[in-house]
């Protein structure tokens, strides 16, 4: 007789995309949903629900045909970084521009690794900044403001 696998982890992260997809199905259905062709506000919300919750299912369901392996330690330094970083930018990003808040916005998740280095992370965050000003402000030519008024003199 063969024994079930179970994966525990594919089963929390479906059983979470189940639950999370349920609770914006229940919520886009206080909106008006419309038609196909006459999309009202609750309509790509729902739509974006019900696909979460399949997802989900999917994930469920495939968690019960592999065996999984435990979980591992959870990487408290990555969240410690990772999770304020952006956090950080839509915080300051009126007040200190676009430039400044991007940079340190990426030396803040530069560290999110304990392999980082200082000086690497002072290139890391100047190149990041320097490519996204050339794209979004000059290729794109999106209006923001590249400095703020905390950093004006």
């Amino acid at each position: 007789m063969k024994s079930l696998a179970f994966d525990s982890t594919n089963a929390i992260c479906g059983a979470v995309f189940v639950i999370l997809g349920g609770f914006f199905t229940y919520q886009s259905l206080t909106l008006d949903l419309g038609t196909a062709l006459r999309m009202g506000p609750g309509y790509f919300p729902l739509l974006l629900a019900l696909i979460l919750v399949v997802l989900g299912l999917v994930v469920l369901v495939q968690s019960t045909r592999v065996a999984g392996e435990p979980l591992g330690p959870i990487a408290l330094r990555g969240m410690a970084f990772i999770l304020p970083a952006p956090v950080f930018f839509g915080l300051t990003v009126r007040g200190l521009g676009f430039v400044p808040a991007l940079f340190f916005t990426a030396l803040i998740a530069a560290f999110a690794s304990s392999r980082m280095k200082p000086t690497m992370a002072l290139m890391l965050a100047a190149a990041i900044t320097l490519f996204s000003v050339v794209v979004f402000s000059y290729a794109l030519g999106l209006p923001f403001q590249r400095f703020g008024p905390w950093v004006r003199f």
